[in-house]
């Protein structure tokens, strides 16, 4: 034990020439711009001739229905999580809990129905007359009248019917609803979904703390460091590397963090910025992260530094083997990269 506690008090060497990676796992997204529900299951050829339309570039298909808890109706979604991740918003396709929670077969429900009706994460509901059914996730799925997802396996556990929910990406704005009604016949509901980039942004949280984007750690936290006076850089390389080893393991965790610092998503909303000057504040990107992670400890007073570090420390995560622990390797890095 001793010998593993003095191994995670060595700095990392590559600090100079790690370059920080943004984002969560990459995945290229495709949002639909049209999202079509049909009362019957979709032929192939149909999905040909679709696909065959001007402007359209990829289309997909789909299970799906409804399900009511409590007396509640739900639509959601069945789907096979590694074909339909590309359909999803940059943010959803990048959260590993949607995925994994998909994967373990329980639902993820859309944000808004999250605060309609106060559904809970981490809790199991009774599907009137099915199975019950734990919510992993909510995310803004950005599909119409959809409450959630679960998985194909789930959703033949549901009764869904195969095959009956259509999503089409190509040229946003020129893909021809009337032409995808058309081909999907009588009772199919068609309905044009506006592309990520057209939809309002989410407000970014609390304004920006720009350190634009260093090719290499240690010019990352040395600039982030600059956003709160009188903390040292080597505190943020510290943490960085007992959160994530410098992005090398970006969670979530067992407590829900996520990204290089290992923020709570709670926390985020409150301290996370836009650090890159990208107009977004995202808790995947380290050049977002580390910036926020010196706010965060200065607003709890690390700037002053003595015990007021120690205590910014300790909200950082609440144990003072964990403050040791990150100080002692901060004063190792303050001498191995004594300038």
């Amino acid at each position: 034990a001793a010998r593993a506690t003095a191994a995670a008090l060595v700095p990392d060497r590559t600090l100079p020439s790690s370059a920080p990676v943004a984002g969560g796992p990459g995945v290229q997204v495709t949002p639909p711009q049209l999202l079509a529900i049909s009362p019957a299951t979709v032929p192939a050829r149909t999905l040909r001739r679709i696909a065959r339309l001007p402007h359209v570039q990829k289309v997909a298909v789909t299970d799906g229905g409804a399900v009511h808890v409590a007396g509640t109706a739900l639509r959601l979604l069945a789907v096979d999580p590694a074909q339909f991740r590309s359909w999803t918003p940059k943010r959803v396709a990048e959260h590993p809990e949607v995925w994994s929670g998909l994967a373990r077969g329980e639902m993820v429900a859309d944000s808004g129905t999250i605060k309609r009706l106060g559904v809970r994460l981490g809790v199991d509901y009774q599907i009137d007359g099915g199975p019950r059914v734990r919510v992993a996730a909510s995310a803004s799925l950005g599909l119409p009248d959809i409450d959630g997802l679960v998985s194909q396996e789930v959703g033949r556990r549901l009764g869904f019917p195969a095959g009956v929910v259509v999503l089409v990406h190509g040229d946003p704005g020129k893909v021809d609803r009337d032409a995808v009604a058309r081909l999907l016949g009588k009772g199919a509901q068609v309905v044009r979904i506006g592309p990520e980039s057209e939809r309002p942004k989410a407000a970014t949280p609390q304004g920006q703390a720009l350190v634009g984007r260093p090719e290499s750690y240690l010019d990352l936290y040395q600039r982030s460091a600059t956003v709160c006076p009188g903390l040292s850089w080597t505190v943020l390389a510290a943490i960085g590397q007992v959160e994530s080893s410098h992005g090398r393991n970006n969670g979530p965790s067992s407590a829900g963090a996520l990204g290089p610092m290992q923020f709570m998503p709670a926390t985020w909303k409150s301290y996370g910025v836009d650090g890159d000057g990208d107009g977004e504040a995202d808790i995947w990107s380290p050049y977002d992260a580390v910036p926020s992670a010196a706010k965060y400890l200065c607003a709890n007073g690390a700037g002053a530094g003595g015990e007021k570090l120690r205590k910014s420390v300790w909200f950082y995560n609440h144990s003072w083997d964990y403050v040791n622990k990150v100080l002692s390797l901060a004063d190792a890095y303050a001498r191995s990269y004594a300038s």
